[in-house]
């Protein structure tokens, strides 16, 4: 009876002392000011991605060139605490983002510049496509802290552009003026004919940031995310481009938490 007793005082004892341990390894993620459960959070990372359909349109009928050019983020995030578990942040990051893409397509809505002329119609060919964006991203975000090195926000944005482009060229097909029955006008890859539609994009758009940080030592988290829009970067009522185009981006790099 004793050793029953000793054994189960001993495991009550283990089991407050690890209980113990994982508070204090809750509050060493923070926040960094106990009284107000506020804190800072600065970023810095590499963002990958694309600016594309969702569905892609039957008119593209393949894509053969797919290549990220890559981009940056640096921003800072401020968060409040509830509880142990549960609290809210708010960001300001910085970012640029770029892609170039080449697809066959048939039939593709297009309004281009061809020997000084500007033609719109619909053409069948060979389309490559650079996009760049340069502006800030607001997210607001619920975060759960899962463990105490796991952490995970998710919540709305909103991205601001500063400066944008989307331009390209067509080539290897053919143009059909007006409709796809009008007058046809061919391109070849010497003589190709070119777009840009920068000044028909929005100023900003909006969607779903979720990002994970994991705790690597005291103050230095690494982190990943991914940033979904569910708008488009054109207007409804541009005609040019008859569907809506969606920046989906991914970020990850390290951060440091004070």
């Amino acid at each position: 009876m004793k050793l029953k007793t000793i054994l189960l005082c001993a495991a009550l004892s283990a089991q407050t002392s690890i209980m113990a341990q994982t508070e204090d390894r809750f509050e060493a993620w923070g926040p960094t000011n106990q009284e107000t459960q506020t804190g800072w959070i600065l970023r810095a990372g590499y963002v990958l991605g694309g600016t594309t359909p969702i569905p892609l349109p039957a008119e593209i009928r393949r894509i053969h060139e797919f290549k990220p050019l890559g981009g940056a983020t640096l921003g800072a995030d401020f968060y409040h605490m509830f509880n142990r578990r549960w609290g809210l942040q708010v960001g300001w990051h910085f970012f640029y983002e770029g892609f170039h893409t080449g697809a066959k397509v048939k039939n593709y809505r297009m309004g281009i510049t061809k020997d000084g002329n500007y033609l719109e119609g619909n053409f069948t060919g060979t389309d490559e496509t650079d996009t760049k964006m340069l502006g800030a991203t607001v997210p607001l975000t619920a975060t759960l802290r899962m463990s105490p090195r796991w952490n995970v926000s998710a919540g709305p944005f909103v991205s601001m552009l500063y400066y944008k482009t989307f331009e390209g060229k067509v080539y290897d097909g053919y143009l059909r003026e007006g409709n796809p029955t009008g007058q046809k006008v061919e391109m070849t890859r010497d003589n190709p004919a070119n777009y840009d539609f920068k000044d028909n994009m929005l100023n900003c758009y909006w969607g779903l940031e979720v990002l994970f940080d994991w705790k690597a030592m005291k103050h230095m988290n690494v982190f990943g995310g991914l940033d979904w829009a569910f708008s488009s970067v054109f207007p409804g009522d541009f005609q040019t481009v008859e569907f809506k185009m969606f920046p989906i981006y991914a970020k990850v790099g390290v951060a440091y938490r004070y």
